[in-house]
């Protein structure tokens, strides 16, 4: 049992997190890549303002280390990307080990069901930010997501795996009480790309991850079927 959950998890991970790389490579990164200009632009900008005013004087800003564009931010992201795929797998088929079986369809949904708990029910709130956008502290947005995805993920297991109708409604409680404490807000709102840019990129990143969670279901659910 031990090595079908690893290994239904693993190739279904691999197989998805490939697929959401060519997904980001074709509508995502683009988008990423034309905000950065205007990102880089602001803060030239921003910079040469102040060096006008003698804020900065003499001094040099070194950024942090990052992936090249190109190849290398390529390789870089598909690692991220199927380490990821593969963990979620991991976590579909534990849950599938849990069920007497599981087909195909079935393991769409649950791909679904991942979908809304880790991507759409946060992005109610703190939707997908490109660079150069304002947003709160990271350390407030990573708390508030983690509630987020606790509770929507216990609200669905409540309303979808039970038969008592006092828990479906607690689990219908649930799904709410991330959204009525509210997502950080920053200071101010905006960035250095346009909003309509800021609107392709919420378009482009819900699609790959929809195409990206209903396939890492089934592909786990099939291959978990197949080691059967």
């Amino acid at each position: 049992m031990f090595k079908r959950i690893v290994m239904a998890g693993g190739l279904a991970g691999l197989a998805a997190g490939l697929l959401l790389t060519a997904l980001q490579a074709l509508q995502v990164v683009p988008i990423i890549l034309t905000a950065e200009t205007f990102e880089h632009e602001a803060a030239t900008e921003t910079a040469g303002h102040a060096h006008g005013v003698g804020e900065v004087g003499g001094r040099h800003h070194r950024a942090g280390w990052a992936p090249a564009d190109g190849l290398e931010r390529a390789v870089f992201t598909g690692i991220a990307n199927i380490g990821t795929a593969v963990g979620f797998g991991l976590l579909l088929t534990a849950a599938f080990a849990l069920r007497e079986q599981v087909t195909l369809p079935q393991g769409a949904l649950w791909g679904l069901a991942g979908f809304g708990v880790f991507f759409v029910a946060p992005s109610l709130g703190l939707l997908p930010e490109l660079p150069g956008a304002e947003a709160a502290a990271l350390a407030e947005r990573q708390a508030w997501w983690l509630v987020t995805i606790v509770c929507t993920g216990c609200g669905f297991a409540l309303i979808f795996l039970t038969r008592n109708w006092g828990m479906r409604s607690a689990g219908a409680l649930l799904l709410v009480v991330p959204h009525l404490i509210g997502a950080p807000e920053p200071q101010f709102h905006g960035g250095a790309a346009p909003a309509s840019l800021a609107d392709r990129f919420v378009v482009a990143t819900t699609i790959a991850n929809a195409v990206f969670w209903v396939s890492l279901g089934a592909l786990t659910a099939l291959i978990y079927r197949r080691f059967g």
